[in-house]
């Protein structure tokens, strides 16, 4: 008999309240810029990768044009707070010019494109983002071309503010950590990213999230049956844009940046996919471990290797090996690695394997 708690379930389960309770008291376990940085960008992109898995792994759509509604919302952001200056009007009005700028851009290319065959649908969204990019690029008295933006923020997020002051007036400290702008932005990233995540769990967890997985698994077969396939795809198309949207508001606030290397790069795709195929396709609790692995990859594994060679340093070749400056090339070697040994994700293979009969 099959149980409906598994091992592997359980232990995928796990790994994902560790991850959370992380995030949630990152600034307290790691007290230094860069690492408070790197959780920041973990909220972020699990957001970011989940709105995607939504797409590739419950309904089967093959989409590039993912960054794009994330830069829409981070640009629609920085531009009012550039222009109106720091405020919650700014972030506010931002934030919904970039929603309905991705929503118009998602049904008309949902409703036009959807019919066809994957690979087109594919190109046609690749080739929707290049003009995205291109424009971000050229209209440098909006978004600051190359250049990009440099905004403030809200004054709640200032280093200065002081959220809680002690009886001599000065910043309080709790566990050593200052309670100023700085703590007050990175909780409204969690809190937000936490939000976005929960209504998506909540979305897959629906009714509409098994008719999603039906037309992923057997698109003709459900509509003979009475589904509209066309409309569904186009309606969590849409959802997916809205929530990487929101995804780049929240990011332009935290950043107080915005520009085409963070906001509308191609790599970001690269690493969105990295992060689905890492994690797990389908699973949503994917995206959670994939983007924590390639984001602290990306940051630390260079540093790891750095330290591996100097501990190595008496060894022939090893050193060589091992120089910081190779680290995409062992990234590139893990990644091959947890794909073979992970064939559906991390999570989809330990979920898999966790069945009992």
């Amino acid at each position: 008999m099959t149980t409906t708690s598994t091992y592997g379930s359980i232990a995928v389960k796990l790994m994902v309240l560790l991850i959370a309770a992380a995030l949630l008291f990152a600034p307290f376990l790691f007290q230094d810029v860069r690492s408070v940085e790197v959780a920041a960008r973990i909220c972020i992109f699990i957001v970011l990768v989940a709105s995607y898995d939504l797409l590739i792994g419950y309904t089967g759509i093959v989409s590039f044009a993912h960054t794009m509604f994330f830069g829409f919302g981070a640009y629609g952001a920085a531009i009012l707070l550039k222009q109106m200056g720091p405020g919650w009007g700014p972030v506010v009005l931002g934030g919904l010019a970039g929603i309905a700028l991705s929503l118009v851009i998602a049904v008309a290319i949902g409703l036009l494109s959807l019919r066809v065959k994957a690979i087109f649908f594919a190109m046609i969204t690749l080739a929707a983002a290049s003009v995205a990019l291109v424009l971000a690029s050229q209209l440098s008295h909006l978004t600051g071309g190359e250049d990009g933006i440099t905004y403030s923020a809200p004054d709640l997020f200032k280093p200065a503010t002081k959220l809680l002051v002690d009886a001599d007036g000065k910043v309080m400290k709790i566990a050593g950590v200052r309670m100023n702008g700085k703590i007050a932005a990175y909780y409204f990233v969690f809190a937000s990213s936490a939000v976005l995540f929960a209504l998506m769990l909540r979305l897959v967890g629906s009714p509409l999230g098994t008719v999603l997985k039906a037309i992923r698994e057997n698109e003709a077969r459900a509509e003979a049956i009475g589904y509209r396939v066309v409309a569904y795809r186009t309606f969590v198309f849409c959802i997916s844009a809205v929530v990487a949207s929101l995804a780049g508001t929240i990011y332009a606030v935290w950043l107080k940046y915005t520009g085409p290397e963070t906001a509308l790069s191609f790599d970001i795709m690269i690493d969105i996919l990295l992060m689905v195929v890492i994690g797990g396709m389908g699973t949503m609790w994917g995206p959670v471990i994939g983007a924590t692995l390639l984001v602290i990859a990306q940051y630390y594994l260079r540093d790891l290797m750095g330290v591996a060679a100097e501990a190595v340093s008496s060894v022939p070749v090893l050193p060589e090996l091992l120089n910081p400056d190779r680290w995409l090339f062992w990234l590139g070697i893990l990644f091959i690695l947890l794909v073979y040994f992970f064939p559906k994700g991390i999570a989809g293979t330990a979920m898999e394997k966790g069945v009992r009969q």
